[in-house]
């Protein structure tokens, strides 16, 4: 079994969002033992695929660890999950029957902040398949957004490929100018027109739409007019988004997500010049929220 005095207890990390779910098994000491990566776990999107991204992902990093998945029951946990900042997807995840020692649930925004300022307070946007702003200082909570895909999200990656897909369509009905935006939504789909490429998107959920979003960054790098508005547009939100954060007094500001480095560059000068480094990845955060409850009891 598993040795679970205070200074050598195993600690299991969970960042799950829209499109996978990262684990990481840490020891006492802060060194990392394992990792494990599996399918979407936002609840939002589907409640039993969340729980087995989480399983699984658990699994896979405990085997990585070379640790026998039958310890699982003996692993405390710290899960960050994209949707459970809306209170009904709290209270169920909460009821889960999960299969560990005990676990701790927060939203993905708590242990994104807690990982990028090493369990500090500080703020973070988030640019991943969704986005958002999150501000924690002196104890108080404070989000930008997280309102969910499509109808929020704004500056993410499935935004910016909800846009490629909105305006390849307009484009091949003749409506606006032609973009090299069509010929790339086209390509990485592998449709020919507008019918086709309508069965293809019709109901897709937020990660499928995220795909499309480098192209889009791409286009823009080319000089193409649409992405360039498209880019600009979205860049902008999550620009407004951080100087809201600001407002908060935040001692750090640090942008995360896999759009970093593709949308970082199109942000207000002075936002960037204001980003830090995220010291720690969202799952460590997770292992750092873990820690700090434990800390409570």
């Amino acid at each position: 079994m598993l040795c679970s005095s205070d200074n050598n207890e195993i600690f299991l990390g969970i960042d799950g969002g829209g499109s996978k779910c990262k684990a990481i098994v840490m020891s006492g000491d802060n060194q990392i033992l394992g990792t494990g990566i599996a399918g979407p776990a936002n609840p939002l999107h589907g409640y039993e695929q969340a729980i087995n991204s989480i399983v699984e992902s658990a699994k896979l990093s405990l085997k990585d660890a070379g640790i026998d998945e039958s310890e699982i029951g003996n692993i405390v946990a710290g899960v960050g999950l994209a949707g459970v900042n809306l209170p009904v997807l709290f209270e169920k995840i909460s009821k889960w029957k999960h299969p560990f020692k005990t676990m701790y649930l927060a939203t993905d925004l708590l242990i994104a902040c807690l990982g990028a300022h090493d369990g500090k307070d500080g703020a973070v946007m988030i640019t991943g398949t969704g986005s958002c702003g999150f501000s924690f200082v002196d104890g108080h909570p404070y989000i930008v957004g997280a309102h969910g895909f499509p109808h929020g999200d704004k500056g993410s990656g499935a935004w910016f490929g909800l846009q490629a897909a909105k305006q390849s369509l307009l484009s091949l009905d003749g409506l606006i100018p032609p973009s090299v935006i069509n010929d790339k939504v086209l390509a990485l789909l592998d449709v020919k027109d507008d019918v086709e490429l309508v069965e293809v998107i019709a109901g897709k959920p937020a990660a499928f739409y995220a795909r499309m979003a480098n192209l889009v960054f791409d286009s823009a790098e080319e000089g193409d007019e649409l992405a360039l508005d498209i880019v600009r547009e979205g860049a902008g939100y999550i620009s407004h988004v951080a100087k809201q954060l600001l407002k908060q007094n935040p001692p750090n500001i640090a942008l995360i997500g896999g759009l970093t480095p593709r949308i970082k560059p199109w942000l207000d000068k002075d936002i960037q010049e204001q980003l830090i480094e995220p010291i720690h990845p969202p799952e460590i955060g997770s292992v750092i929220f873990a820690r700090q409850q434990v800390a409570l009891l």
